[in-house]
């Protein structure tokens, strides 16, 4: 099957999101990877989407993600993610996947 996106090899040093399987999203600069899919994270921040308030940013600094965890990985635009004014967005909190 080919390839539809960037490999995680090309994504190294890029800032992406990861979408975890409960729920989760954390933005970082990926820093490595294994085998099984763990992640390494640097300067890292988790955003907490709310229906009544803008987007919480917890900081996190050095994160790692356990393959098995993570549902989707996606690279930022960090030109168009640093244009965002994230205390005027509001979203439902994402659900957890159920397998």
């Amino acid at each position: 099957m080919a390839s539809v996106g960037p490999t995680l090899e090309s994504l190294v040093d890029q800032v992406i999101s990861v979408i975890t399987n409960d729920g989760r999203n954390i933005v970082g600069t990926l820093r490595g990877f294994d085998q099984a899919t763990n992640i390494i994270l640097d300067e890292s921040h988790e955003r907490v989407y709310s229906t009544k308030e803008g987007v919480q940013q917890l900081v996190l600094g050095l994160y790692i993600i356990r393959g098995d965890n993570i549902g989707v990985v996606g690279e930022v635009d960090e030109e168009l993610d640093a244009a965002l004014d994230m205390s005027k967005l509001r979203a439902q909190p994402l659900k957890p996947v159920i397998h």
